[in-house]
């Protein structure tokens, strides 16, 4: 079952704005020292100390994946032609 989103206008304002674009309103129970001292850590509100979080999760998962890829993929190309190249 989808949750709905909505738009909260003038809440999250240190979120950036594509961030606040569609919003979720959640109720988790979390511990609160965990939670103290993350907001300590980024020095932000609950809900932005939660994005952040979300998005090292979120980082962490396609950096797992991107390393699963190495060796993978076989490249030929002269490195030191692609270093003189005209840049635009």
């Amino acid at each position: 079952m989808a949750l709905p989103v909505h738009s909260y206008g003038d809440m999250n304002t240190d979120m950036k704005p594509r961030d606040r674009a569609a919003t979720r309103r959640v109720t988790a129970n979390l511990p609160v020292a965990l939670l103290e001292r993350a907001r300590r850590v980024t020095g932000k509100g609950i809900t932005e100390t939660l994005v952040e979080g979300l998005e090292l999760v979120r980082r962490s998962s396609a950096a797992t994946r991107a390393r699963s890829l190495r060796g993978t993929l076989r490249l030929d190309l002269d490195l030191e032609a692609s270093r003189d190249r005209p840049r635009h």
